[in-house]
């Protein structure tokens, strides 16, 4: 069964390769016979041949398709919509705060005061084992985590699977990203052999490198596939929360457990031009900015143990600072791709200005470049940051903060929210460009730019904002 699978996607990918040589032949013939038409008769009759004429144009056609790397779209994407039995209000949170820290009140009034700031709401989620009272410190095995991850992971992707109509075994590589929880076998391993998937499947699981994770396999997938022509690639991010979840007092590591939420998301990408037409968005621009020589950037987010031996997250008081820098040198990088020629000159004269005068480095205006604009939703603080930083109005920052108020912080999925928020608020149209910005542990900032290539429905199935978008923003 395997072996006429492959076959039959063998065939098909020789067809495709058949017509392809087809049309370039057809299109040499034709443009050299027009020529040789038009050309003086004195001329025509010298020794040059329209056939000579076809195989040169055929040549150069050829060369400059190999050449030109080919277009990467965004078929259809889907998002994890947590049950509601998963639901976490303030009051339960603080519950559950209180069972855990019986005799440390401080520690309790710092995360109600956080809760009360941080701009989340009452709807987001955990999963399950964190909902236990009295609080089992035993829950948090391996098993628990691997079961949280197939709880995201595997509707996420039937959910993108239904929508887009692709078979498992179309699928020619696959990549996730999951920041703590990383098992053995992998993640993708997981999903490999839940689908059946081919035994070609390119894979690549990535860990470690925080919430900007979900534009690296952007940008991984995107390299691969232009190594592999008529090829669809799979990226599923996520974090689990279940195992990373911080036991102790320390005000610093109690930070992600008010803020991180259950969430995931599946994206689905092609380089077939048969996909255009039906493709929601094309793939502009990839920027990545890692800052991890310097040991500030380094050490603001840093997974250890505290003096009691629990394993957390240390979020350090240097991360606005170290967030705010790394924004600048990837905007200092983006801009020239992005800008209009106007602005690009404005950027460049204060760019030396800055450099030799010591002014105040100039933001451009990429209101004039960009028409959305989706900021990973880490806090109030990140986004408040960003929107002053690039200037932008409270409607641009609104997919982020409502996303942080649903969603709560969904780690590198969180940017995939934010664009559902734009889609179901009917705002999406074509030719629109949406700027992802996402920041991460390492510390890095990275970004991606996409065009849309049609309107979008506002009333789209499947969408996790479909029951609630009424309700925002607030």
């Amino acid at each position: 069964m395997l072996i006429l699978k492959q076959t039959n996607l063998f065939t098909a990918k020789s067809m495709k390769a058949a017509v392809y040589y087809g049309i370039i032949m057809i299109m040499s013939c034709v443009i050299a016979f027009s020529i040789h038409a038009v050309l003086p008769a004195s001329y025509s009759s010298s020794n040059t041949n329209p056939l000579i004429t076809s195989v040169l144009l055929l040549v150069v056609l050829h060369y400059y398709t190999l050449c030109r790397p080919p277009s990467v779209y965004l078929i259809d994407y889907a998002c994890f919509k947590p049950p509601n039995s998963y639901r976490v209000p303030l009051a339960t949170f603080m519950e559950h705060a209180q069972l855990l820290f019986p005799t440390s009140p401080k520690s309790i009034a710092f995360q109600t005061q956080i809760m009360e700031r941080a701009g989340i709401g009452e709807r987001t989620c955990i999963p399950n084992p964190l909902h236990y009272i009295p609080i089992d410190l035993t829950n948090k095995t391996l098993k628990l985590s691997s079961q949280e991850a197939e709880l995201i992971l595997i509707p996420v992707m039937d959910a993108l699977l239904a929508k887009t109509g692709i078979h498992p075994d179309d699928i020619d590589i696959l990549v996730s990203n999951c920041g703590v929880f990383n098992p053995t076998p992998s993640l993708t391993s997981m999903v490999v052999n839940r689908y059946k998937l081919r035994n070609d499947i390119k894979t690549f699981n990535l860990s470690g490198m925080g919430c900007s994770a979900g534009i690296i396999s952007l940008d991984l997938a995107r390299d691969v596939l232009l190594t592999c022509p008529n090829s669809t690639a799979l990226v599923l991010s996520t974090e689990i929360i279940t195992q990373s979840s911080y036991l102790g007092k320390e005000r610093s590591m109690l930070l992600p457990n008010c803020l991180f939420r259950m969430g995931g998301a599946a994206i689905l990408l092609s380089n077939r031009s048969s996909d255009r037409g039906r493709a929601k968005y094309e793939l502009m621009h990839v920027v990545r900015t890692h800052m991890g020589h310097k040991d500030q950037s380094y050490k603001c987010i840093f997974q250890e143990e505290d003096p009691e031996g629990f394993i957390g997250i240390n979020l350090s008081r240097s991360l606005p600072e170290v967030a705010a820098e790394a924004l600048k040198t990837n905007i200092t990088t983006i801009s020239p791709l992005l800008l209009p020629l106007s602005e690009k000159l404005r950027f460049f004269l204060a760019l030396v200005a800055t450099k030799l005068f010591n002014k105040p480095s100039y933001v451009p205006n990429f209101r004039r470049a960009v028409d959305h604009f989706c900021i990973h939703a880490g806090g109030r603080a990140v986004i408040e940051n960003v929107q002053k930083k690039l200037d932008l109005s409270d409607e641009h920052v609104e997919p982020s903060r409502m996303t942080l108020h649903r969603f709560g912080n969904t780690s590198s999925s969180s940017l995939w929210y934010e664009l559902s928020y734009i889609e179901a608020k009917g705002r999406m149209k074509k030719g629109d460009r949406v700027w992802q910005i996402g920041f991460g542990s390492g510390f890095k900032c990275n970004s991606a730019v996409w065009k849309c290539k049609r309107t979008i429905k506002s009333h789209l199935p499947g969408n996790p904002w479909a029951d609630c978008i009424h309700q925002y923003p607030i």
